[in-house]
């Protein structure tokens, strides 16, 4: 149980919701900031504006999985007025808070590290990340029938990274009869490519594998279908970037070439927000009792 512990939720969508549900039911009390719009009540959550969040007494902070933006904006479906974490606040609060975020970014790591403040990025935790791709690999095919006017049984699919993400994109479209080849850096990734009875590649030859391309699926978060790549692509060919924003292809020459490209790199709040949510509850609220159990045993 969290009874005790004083939260604060700072924006976020609606996979927020069941954070805030999992976390009432621990008895948890939750400040929440940037909720002014949802009608939703719960029982040991109150609405509050940033200004009125006394910090000093917050023991962890929970943002939505994006973080913040690159000037400390945060994002939230259940407000209008903008919200900004700034370094200042986050030295308002006590040096045992900690941060819980999805993802990170330099702002972010430059004010809690100015701060020495814990932060927890959940999806750099194997379980979370796994767990998320089930919701994203659901998107990711509604996507594909949704944007093409083929069936993805039969059609050439190539997916690029085999991390978590990119191993479960491959065996779902696998299972749906595709033609899958995966391409990856690490003769490790190759190895286990072909164990899984894909074609595997080097990223390497990449713009020479594309050419037979019906659907690129990318999950790697680095400039990687670049204009060389996509000029030989066929223009029928239909990319979904999985990448953290911006993703990895070039979007403007895609355009230009005709060829439909689509960053979607939050499926899971999209299509799934409840799921979702429910597996980032679950991880925070672990952590957080752990955290708790910790600064007990400590005093």
């Amino acid at each position: 149980m969290l009874t005790g512990m004083q939260i604060a939720v700072i924006g976020g969508d609606a996979r927020q919701l069941e954070v805030v549900r999992k976390l009432t039911e621990l008895d948890a009390k939750l400040f929440l900031v940037g909720f002014e719009q949802l009608d939703h009540a719960f029982t040991g959550a109150v609405k509050e504006k940033m200004e009125d969040v006394n910090f000093g007494e917050i023991d962890s902070v929970i943002l939505p999985v994006r973080g913040t933006d690159g000037d400390g904006k945060v994002e939230t479906i259940f407000s209008n007025e903008d919200v900004v974490l700034t370094e200042a606040i986050i030295k308002r609060t006590p040096p045992h808070c900690t941060f819980y975020t999805g993802i990170s970014n330099a702002y972010l790591d430059r004010i809690l590290q100015a701060a020495n403040r814990k932060q927890v990025s959940l999806f750099e935790r194997d379980d979370v990340a796994i767990y998320n791709s089930i919701p994203t690999v659901e998107g990711t095919i509604m996507m594909a029938i949704q944007h093409t006017d083929f069936t993805i049984h039969g059609s050439s699919v190539a997916v690029l990274g085999l991390g978590r993400v990119g191993m479960s994109v491959a065996r779902a479209f696998q299972a749906l009869g595709a033609k899958v080849m995966v391409g990856a850096r690490k003769s490790e990734d190759l190895a286990r490519i072909t164990e899984m009875a894909l074609k595997p590649f080097q990223l390497s030859k990449l713009a020479e594998e594309i050419k037979t391309a019906d659907i690129v699926i990318n999950t790697i978060p680095f400039p990687i279908l670049t204009a060389n790549v996509l000029a030989n692509m066929p223009v029928h060919t239909l990319i979904i970037d999985l990448a953290s924003k911006p993703g990895g292809t070039d979007f403007r020459f895609a355009e230009k070439r005709g060829i439909k490209a689509l960053l979607a790199p939050s499926l899971p709040g999209i299509v799934a927000p409840k799921t979702a949510g429910k597996i980032l509850a679950n991880a925070l609220g672990q952590l957080i009792q752990e955290d708790l159990k910790e600064r007990k045993g400590k005093k």
